[in-house]
């Protein structure tokens, strides 16, 4: 069992995405196939429920058979928020302290194979790719770094053989190398996570107000893992 030890707090701007690509990189780094990752550190305090489900969700990213948090009162928390009874919200508690899966302040870390540490108000806006998610990319270098990774793609073709001619109300437009095509949000953790979803609908809205249009060559795509997803985005304006 590796040990992920996480302090501090996101900065603002930053969301449980680019935490969970920081620590795709980590873990891809010191090679963590076959094994258990397991969560801790004073860092826990300040991430959600749904902050942790996009961290664990992202275990066949970074290699291990699991990651997972233990049980602390935000546990209870999210379980009150999504409607279960007092009984069970007692119970669940009570079981998980009598088993010494409990955490809060007092609980002494435990003894891992191995660990990781990360100070999390280090972690800025970050993409991923283009290939694989460990391939982490900063925002602030991503037009530079987009342009290095397409130039010193190997290519057997000229630049003007990688053009193509696409039509689209009667009108021709010329899509070159590089171009975008596809724009999708698609089922994962992410698109449950209503913070990043947030996020994601206020910087669409603000970039429509500025006068972005989508171009008419780019295939658009908004399929989140749930219905209420798109419900709170409609009712929020975004």
């Amino acid at each position: 069992v590796i040990g992920f030890r996480l302090v501090g707090v996101l900065k603002e701007g930053t969301t449980a995405t680019d935490l969970v690509l920081t620590v795709t990189q980590m873990l891809r780094a010191k090679g963590v196939v076959g094994k258990f990752v397991e969560f801790c550190g004073p860092g826990l305090d300040h991430l959600t429920l749904a902050d942790r489900a996009t961290i664990a969700n992202m275990a066949p990213e970074y290699g291990a058979t699991c990651g997972f948090f233990p049980v602390d009162q935000e546990t209870i928390t999210y379980l009150k928020f999504s409607g279960r009874s007092q009984h069970r919200v007692k119970l669940v508690e009570a079981y998980a302290r009598a088993q010494g899966l409990w955490r809060d302040q007092t609980t002494p870390t435990p003894i891992f194979t191995d660990e990781l540490e990360l100070d999390i108000s280090t972690v800025s806006p970050t993409i991923a790719g283009p290939k694989r998610p460990q391939d982490k990319i900063l925002l602030h270098q991503a037009k530079t770094t987009f342009q290095s990774l397409i130039s010193e793609a190997p290519l057997n073709k000229k630049a003007e053989q990688l053009e193509a001619i696409v039509e689209t109300d009667s009108q021709k437009h010329v899509v070159s190398d590089g171009a975008i095509v596809i724009a999708a949000i698609t089922s994962c953790t992410n698109t449950s996570n209503p913070s990043v979803m947030l996020a994601a609908g206020l910087l669409a809205r603000n970039a429509v107000r500025l006068g972005l249009q989508v171009k008419p060559w780019v295939k658009t795509s908004l399929a989140p893992g749930s219905k209420v997803v798109t419900d709170y985005l409609k009712v929020a304006g975004v």
